[in-house]
């Protein structure tokens, strides 16, 4: 018998706030509060940062079947919307980053940046890619020892790709870089984030009408042959231009430095992944980490459009959807021993990416980023270890994108 969710007099005493707090000490674990709700149930009611209590999507199977669900909306400006942080006032309906929206318009603005990173275009780029990531391990070993991998590789690697791909000038990347970290900060002042975010739409808008007076063969200059065209206008152009630019550097730089702090605090893994010659293995090895790491720890928002009846309960029409995809990948259901980092398992069907239309468009290319970082730096530098306790290293509890702000490495 299908329950329905209760009203607000009828919600249980024990809603917890969320994001929740990991565990002192296991810095790669989900928060110990949502292991817990996982297993009493696959939905549950958390309380957000204005006093809104949405359901949070715990399991699997249910996050899987939701994300592809028509009735769900990515829409943020529809009421019900769980909002990550606060908005400055009138930022909310002007977002227009199209994995905002719904389709047919999210799939009409999707289809013109596809085509750079289907598979094929994207696997073309592995010998660049693997020149940026040696040119970067021969400074940090020309270079003074202790060095942050952070700011010497991690950041770096994925900016330079991203940069490449696009069009924009890789000179630019402290502004770019900084403005960024502010975006995606969780606790930034919602007029900071505002400043910041307009910063690099103006930045983009700029770059947008370079590419118009002369395109040359780079993404924004694809775009500005939209906005030619009259299919996008210059502001959406550049808007998208931003949501490339941040979502193509900050989580895969997060996913080299907290995929190689995991690697180090678990050597028997590590040495398995620098002796192997097998890239079936280094791709396995991608993967198990996208899964165990999961870096978007603060979940993917959505809201209901009609009731839904699902796993014994009934999400009403306007009801927030938080997709605790962290836990989802450590479902034991899904993945048998979840909490065991283990490169050899089979962990390509995790939710990493996400799922559904709105599953992440540039994942392609940072599968090959991640590939090609992980099979080469272990490698070159095999005595690689850290230069500082694991309680020394500053994790970003505080942002939207989970990861290091620096990780101090030696050899």
């Amino acid at each position: 018998m299908t329950s329905t969710v209760p009203t607000a007099g009828e919600l249980p005493a024990d809603i917890p706030d969320f994001p929740m707090t990991r565990a002192a000490g296991c810095p790669f674990d989900p928060p110990p509060t949502a292991m817990a709700k996982q297993q009493e149930a696959p939905l549950a009611k958390i309380r957000l940062w204005d006093g809104s209590t949405p359901w949070m999507v715990t399991r699997y199977a249910e996050q899987r079947a939701l994300l592809a669900d028509p009735r769900v909306s990515a829409d943020i400006t529809r009421p019900g919307y769980p909002l990550q942080t606060a908005v400055a006032p009138g930022s909310r309906s002007g977002t227009g980053s199209f994995i905002l929206m719904d389709d047919p318009e999210h799939a009409r603005m999707r289809r013109m940046v596809t085509a750079p990173f289907a598979i094929k275009r994207v696997a073309a780029l592995r010998p660049a890619i693997q020149k940026i990531v040696d040119d970067l391990i021969d400074g940090m070993l020309a270079g003074p020892k202790p060095v942050d991998l952070v700011d010497a590789f991690a950041l770096p690697v994925p900016s330079l790709v991203i940069c490449e791909l696009l069009g924009v000038p890789y000179s630019d990347h402290d502004f770019f870089q900084d403005n960024s970290k502010v975006v995606i900060k969780r606790d930034a002042e919602p007029e900071e984030r505002n400043a910041a975010m307009a910063a690099l739409s103006g930045y983009l808008d700029d770059l947008m009408g370079e590419k118009l007076a002369a395109p040359a063969d780079d993404l924004l200059s694809g775009l500005a042959g939209r906005v030619k065209a009259g299919e996008l206008t210059r502001q959406e152009a550049a808007q998208m231009g931003v949501l490339l630019l941040i979502a193509g550097h900050e989580t895969t730089a997060n996913m080299i430095a907290l995929g190689t702090l995991a690697l180090l605090e678990h050597p028997d893994q590590l040495a398995i992944l620098r002796d192997t010659d097998d890239p079936k293995l280094v791709a396995s090895a991608v993967e198990e980490l996208l899964r165990y790491l999961n870096i978007v720890h603060n979940g993917r928002r959505r809201v209901a459009l009609e009731d839904i009846d699902i796993a014994g309960r009934r999400i009403h029409a306007g009801d927030g959807l938080v997709f605790a995809t962290d836990i989802a990948n450590r479902d034991p259901e899904a993945f048998p021993d979840p909490d065991r980092l283990d490169i050899r398992r089979d962990a390509r069907h995790h939710v990493a990416f996400g799922f559904g239309v709105h599953q992440c468009l540039g994942q392609p290319l940072a599968r090959l980023e991640l590939q090609v970082v992980y099979s080469t730096l272990y490698k070159r530098i095999p005595g690689l270890r850290l230069a500082a306790g694991l309680e020394q290293i500053p994790f970003k509890h505080d942002g939207v994108v989970y990861g290091v702000y620096e990780l101090p490495v030696t050899w």
